[in-house]
């Protein structure tokens, strides 16, 4: 080790550690825990709400917040602030070119050469246990077909 690595800090500097990182103390991390422990209680119960808006906000938007918060303060991301800028918008952008890409084909039973055998006789097997009532609040007969809705364009 070099003579300096023990060399008292500047005053009024922040201490580091050998690897030049502002080094914080153990009240820090435990605050930073207590966040990310609220926004876990949070992200669980928003889905229970049954509320589709506060579902997607509770499991997209605290999970991008808690990422942003692991990696600021425990990867130490925080050195190099204009990654963290880049990383969370690609994060975004990647994660709505999934969803946008493979939704229309998640969210149908039927496509140009190929049928969800499996899914239709789930839903058709939930028709039957539901009392005969289909997903638009129409009824239907017992071994009658539920209409289909119209494909989104």
């Amino acid at each position: 080790m070099s003579d300096n690595a023990h060399a008292p800090a500047a005053p009024g500097a922040e201490p580091s550690n050998a690897h030049g990182h502002a080094a914080h103390d153990d009240k820090f991390y435990i605050r930073i825990w207590g966040i990310l422990l609220v926004l876990l209680v949070v992200s669980v119960i928003g889905p229970e709400l049954g509320i589709r808006v506060v579902t997607l906000i509770t499991a997209f938007g605290i999970a991008i917040v808690k990422a942003y918060l692991v990696l600021k303060n425990f990867m130490h991301i925080g050195v190099e602030k204009k990654y963290v800028a880049y990383l969370l918008i690609t994060m975004v952008a990647l994660m709505v070119l999934m969803v946008g890409g493979v939704g229309p084909d998640v969210l149908r039973h039927d496509g140009h050469r190929w049928s969800n055998v499996a899914a239709k006789k789930t839903v058709e097997e939930g028709l039957k246990a539901g009392g005969g009532h289909d997903a638009h609040g129409g009824e239907h007969k017992a071994g009658e077909k539920p209409a289909e809705p119209a494909p989104a364009h």
